[in-house]
């Protein structure tokens, strides 16, 4: 549970829908923060009638207030009142005089936190004057702009909850580029990083006056993709995300639209130069599109060689050749397997489980030459790193191959399992059969097989293994290793 989730259900009681609404605020309010040249502060009422600080936003444009993480806390008496009187009134409530904070001041600002008609919180907007110099034209535009925001949320219309951002990177802040726009889409400001970027774009002269998708139109090149939200971005319409391409050039732009009564007076625009961010995603795209295809063409490759080795037994008059052909066969089929699930994932993981029940059935089918044996697969492997993915998968393929051949092929059929524990990066698996176990030796034989196992097992996968009689008749191998990845799941 989040910090805020438990500290509403410690001093007070919302609706799961308002305890959202909180959620979806102070995932956004970053950007008001560094508007505001002012640290946020969440207060929720508690049941004594005090308030609990829910959280906390420093701004990244100015001086922070609080140096202290005050998470938790509850609210000074004398700031109190102020909170209470916007909370009861459903207004913005304005200090008249600044509070010290040792040796600077703090001008101080109660804005309730409006959620379908109910005042559910208050923000606290507290900006450190310590500077005391004339704010820059850029910076009143800033403050304006989160006047406009703080108003938004005292009457319930910010947070957004359809402010769809996508999960691309490289999200536009404050100070990457701003722009305000009117109600018709019309630039009213444009801070000097905005022009830099839209200049860059290929925008030449002032874009205040312009209609910023007037303008955005006329760069866009012919035969190229377009996002279709661009416009509605653009003009402010919505609380979107958008990207614009043009010259080799990648413009980020997010919108916030303002509203005053409900009614839409205008928005916010955060533009970024994306630019290297998305030719780097490009490459990565194109670097895991190289790799799956790598990894399909060594599959067919494989599958090509395990053809011909098939075509080869099938001439073999001598029983051991073609037994030797088929065992190879068998062993490139199951490489096949591991570069088959790793063309079919962006990671370099394999999906064991499925893999493995297609290599038991293979090697069961071809290793009993008419006798019945059934195969079960009980517990899980989860995903394994390609690294340990195929040794383990030609571990397994040989053990149930010597299961078949020289445990049921003497009682003339019978089961052969393979199970699974799987805890963080440790494996344990074991493979079972009724068969006729391991004989009065009590050790696997010397086969190439069995030598094939110990050495994948020791050395590729730095595990151990065990062979030992079942009680109940057959034999158990036990492997055990530890995964040089993390897992994923």
């Amino acid at each position: 549970m989040s910090t805020l989730s438990d500290l509403v259900e410690r001093y007070g009681y919302l609706e799961p829908a308002q305890v959202e609404w909180l959620h979806l605020l102070v995932g956004d309010w970053q950007f008001i923060s560094d508007l505001a040249f002012a640290d946020l502060v969440l207060w929720l009422p508690t049941e004594d009638g005090n308030f609990v600080c829910l959280a906390h936003c420093r701004p990244s444009t100015g001086a922070t207030v609080h140096f202290e993480d005050i998470v938790g806390t509850m609210a000074p008496d004398n700031v109190r009142s102020q909170l209470e009187k916007a909370l009861v009134d459903e207004q913005i409530q304005l200090a008249r005089e600044p509070r010290w904070f040792g040796t600077f001041a703090v001008r101080e600002e109660a804005v309730p936190v409006n959620c379908n008609g109910h005042t559910i919180a208050v923000v606290a907007r507290q900006t450190n004057l310590g500077s005391g110099r004339t704010p820059s034209r850029i910076e009143v535009n800033y403050v304006e702009s989160a006047d406009d925001l703080m108003n938004m949320i005292s009457q319930g219309d910010f947070p957004s909850p359809n402010a769809t951002t996508g999960s691309r990177r490289g999200a536009p802040r404050v100070g990457d580029g701003l722009l305000r726009l009117n109600a018709e889409g019309e630039v009213l400001y444009a801070s000097p990083n905005a022009l830099s970027c839209f200049h860059r774009l290929g925008v030449l002269g002032p874009l205040v006056g312009q209609s910023l998708v007037e303008v955005t139109a006329d760069l866009i090149e012919h035969q190229v993709p377009v996002d279709e939200s661009m416009p509605l971005v653009m003009m402010g319409r919505a609380p979107w995300r958008t990207d614009i391409e043009s010259r080799g050039v990648c413009l980020s732009v997010r919108a916030v639209p303002l509203y005053e009564n409900h009614e839409r007076i205008g928005a916010v625009l955060m533009c970024r130069d994306a630019s290297e961010l998305r030719r780097r995603e490009r490459e990565l795209i194109t670097k895991d599109a190289t790799i799956r295809e790598i990894h399909h063409r060594v599959k067919n490759n494989l599958q090509t060689v395990s053809a011909l080795l098939r075509l080869q037994a099938r001439r073999m008059t001598v029983p051991e050749a073609r037994a030797a052909l088929e065992e190879a066969m068998r062993r490139v089929s199951t490489i096949a397997l591991v570069h088959d699930s790793l063309s079919q994932n962006l990671d370099e993981e394999v999906e064991f489980d499925e893999m493995v029940g297609r290599a038991l059935r293979l090697a069961a089918d071809v290793a009993s030459a008419g006798i019945s044996v059934r195969t079960i697969q009980r517990g899980s492997f989860g995903l394994i790193p390609a690294k340990e993915a195929t040794p383990l998968a030609l571990v397994l393929t040989e053990l149930v191959t010597n299961a078949v051949e020289h445990g049921l092929s003497a009682t003339g059929g019978g089961t052969v399992e393979i199970r699974a524990e799987r805890e963080g990066k440790q494996v344990r698996a074991w493979v079972l059969d009724n068969g006729a176990g391991l004989g009065e030796s009590g050790a696997p034989s010397t086969g190439l097989g069995t030598s094939i196992v110990r050495t994948l097992v020791q050395n590729e996968l730095q595990g151990t293994i065990e062979w030992s009689d079942r009680p109940e008749g057959g034999t158990s191998v036990a492997i055990s290793l530890s995964l040089h990845a993390a897992p994923t799941y």
